[in-house]
Formats: C-alpha cells, structure tokens, sequence
C-alpha cells in the first residue's frame, strides 16, 4: 500500500528562557491600571493589542522574531515576518477563551508565562471540513493525526505558533490560580 500525507497542518513549539517573574509582574500591575478589552476571554482580562511596543516585553518580542523567522524558512515563505500585534491574557479561577481563528495574519500563536495546573490546555481543531463526521472505530491506539482535536498542554516558558485559520481555544481555568499567557500575530512584509 502507497500512504502519503497531504495538506498536513502544523503546529510549532519552542522553549525559550526569559525572567517570568518580571513578566508577570508587569502585567498584573497592567491589569490593575487598565480594564482590557473583550474578545474571546470568558471572565478573563485581555490587554489591549499594542503590548510589542512597551519597552519591558522587548526581549520576548525579539524571541518571537526568532521563532518566525526560522518557521519562515520551514515553509519556504520569503518576505521578511511582521508582528502585527501582541497581548497579555489573565485567566482567573473559571475564565476561559471560546473557539476563534486570528483573521488578517498569517501566523498567530501563545507565549505561557504563568501555568498553574489544571488551568486549561490549548484546544486546537481539525481545519479540515467533514472530518468530524468519521469516526474511527476504536479509540485506543489512534494515532494523532485521526483526532478530530488536539489537547496542547502549555508549559512554562514556551512559545507556541500556528496558521492564524487554524481554529482553537484555551478550556476552562479550574485552578485556584492565575494563568497568564500573551499571544500575538504575526504577517508578511507588504500584507500589512
């Protein structure tokens, strides 16, 4: 039997190394100036978009860069990246973020700072339309790539990237914590 893979979607992860407790405290103390906007956060606070601009994130928006620009070369795209915009999510206890795609950008994704257990994984879903209709037949043992949806446990100092259509959304914050990530948009010089 030939097997092939087509129109594989992929999702990107890499471990970086930047002061978390200094992030985190800049944005509680963000938290507490400014009300934040609503989008897709339940119960959670959302900054407002221009976060890449403030002078104390430089060094995580210089690791963002990086990252892109070596998917960049992974997908054979040549224009040089552009972070289009960047924010903080607080999820308290029961926040969560619904189903949504980043529209108007190429690549989206999350930068976890602060992941207490039990505070919601990353949900992504399959892109394909009709797959949800076919259902394997037995569940143990299915390989990944037949799940209908992935559960992306986030880590500490992690930055995780994506197409912006891909669809997802962040569970629920069962925790007695605090969880805080930042996510952010990324475009191609001469799209923006």
């Amino acid at each position: 039997m030939i097997k092939e893979a087509f129109f594989p979607t992929f999702v990107y992860a890499k471990d970086i190394n930047l002061n978390l407790n200094l992030l985190t405290n800049a944005i509680v103390e963000w938290s507490k100036k400014d009300k934040g906007l609503v989008k897709t956060n339940v119960k959670g606070w959302h900054s407002p978009t221009n976060m890449h601009t403030i002078p104390v994130f430089k060094p995580l928006v210089d690791e963002l860069y990086k990252m892109q620009s070596e998917i960049y070369k992974e997908e054979f795209l040549e224009r040089k990246p552009i972070l289009g915009n960047m924010w903080a999510n607080i999820n308290y206890k029961g926040a969560l973020n619904r189903p949504h795609v980043h529209a108007n950008s190429l690549f989206s994704g999350a930068y976890y700072i602060k992941v207490p257990n039990n505070s919601g994984f990353l949900k992504i879903n399959d892109p394909r339309q009709g797959t949800h209709f076919i259902k394997p037949a037995r569940k143990d043992g299915i390989p990944i790539y037949l799940a209908p949806e992935v559960h992306i446990e986030p880590k500490e100092n992690r930055i995780i990237m994506f197409p912006s259509w891909l669809e997802h959304c962040v569970e629920m914050n069962e925790s007695d914590d605090i969880r805080i990530s930042v996510s952010f948009n990324f475009l191609q010089d001469g799209f923006q």
